[in-house]
């Protein structure tokens, strides 16, 4: 095997290298639908009506900051294979945990459905909280895991995108959220969620050309758009009036942002 030799890099080459260096503020959360056990504990003890809705549609636009998955091999050490040479060999895929901060509305609704979530996993007993004899008991996996929950990073051109999902999420823990007199600041919140495996999906955005039939649409990508297209103007809207302070830097405005162009292209 050659050994490996120092060259001359051009300029032309780094800059055409390090201008195509990927953003951090351009992606969507999106989850799948809570089971109907969950949506109806979140409804009746903390008062939130529209559970489904907002999960599907409002959540992820309000997570300000999200992680990308990693995960490592957890290895065992075998010494008697090669005299005076140890050796590792893997035997098990680990995956860590991940933290979602979401901005927290002034209705209190995503608060209210992380800790009533949290609050169903360990509401299996049959005795009222308010009884000395109080206990919990946790309910089974299969009734609290939301079965799919997704991160797609993609650049301002949408013309590459990675997408995660993650299979069988359910929120671990929350942070606690300080208030304090002063000056005001956005209030956030930042779950803990933990998963059974996650999926790496690379995709390559196609659009549909006029004049053509077969054409490859990227599902992930349309899905993303139409999210941004409905919820963004709701959003805004809802936030009118108020020192929220909306980053439109992440989902543009008007004909001039990305995903709207691109969407036009696709299904327009």
């Amino acid at each position: 095997m050659a050994s490996p030799i120092s060259k001359v890099v051009q300029p032309r080459d780094v800059k055409e290298l390090f201008g195509k260096i990927s953003l951090s503020n351009h992606y969507v959360v999106n989850f799948s639908e809570l089971t109907t056990p969950i949506t109806q504990h979140i409804r009746s003890r903390f008062g939130v009506s529209d559970v489904r809705s907002f999960v599907s549609r409002r959540a992820g636009i309000l997570c300000s900051e999200a992680s990308l998955p990693t995960s490592r091999l957890a290895t065992g050490e075998v010494k008697d294979n090669f005299m005076g040479i140890p050796q590792e060999f893997a035997h098990t895929r680990l995956y860590t945990d991940l933290d979602f901060t979401f901005y927290v509305d002034n209705d209190y609704k995503n608060l209210r459905i992380f800790e009533g979530w949290i609050d169903y996993i360990s509401s299996g007993g049959e005795v009222g909280e308010n009884a000395k004899s109080y206990y919990r008991r946790m309910r089974y996996p299969d009734t609290y895991k939301c079965d799919t929950m997704y991160i797609t990073k993609f650049e301002r051109d949408y013309k590459n995108e990675l997408v995660y999902q993650f299979k069988n999420a359910f929120p671990k823990s929350m942070t606690a959220i300080p208030v304090a007199y002063g000056p005001a600041e956005l209030l956030k919140v930042t779950v803990m969620f933990n998963f059974d495996r996650y999926i790496m999906i690379p995709r390559r955005a196609t659009g549909i050309k006029k004049g053509t039939q077969k054409n490859t649409v990227s599902i992930g990508s349309l899905a993303a758009q139409e999210s941004f297209k409905q919820n963004r103007d709701s959003l805004i809207n809802d936030t009118s009036g108020s020192n929220f302070t909306f980053d439109q830097s992440r989902f543009g405005s008007g004909n001039n942002n990305p995903v709207n162009t691109n969407l036009n292209q696709n299904i327009g």
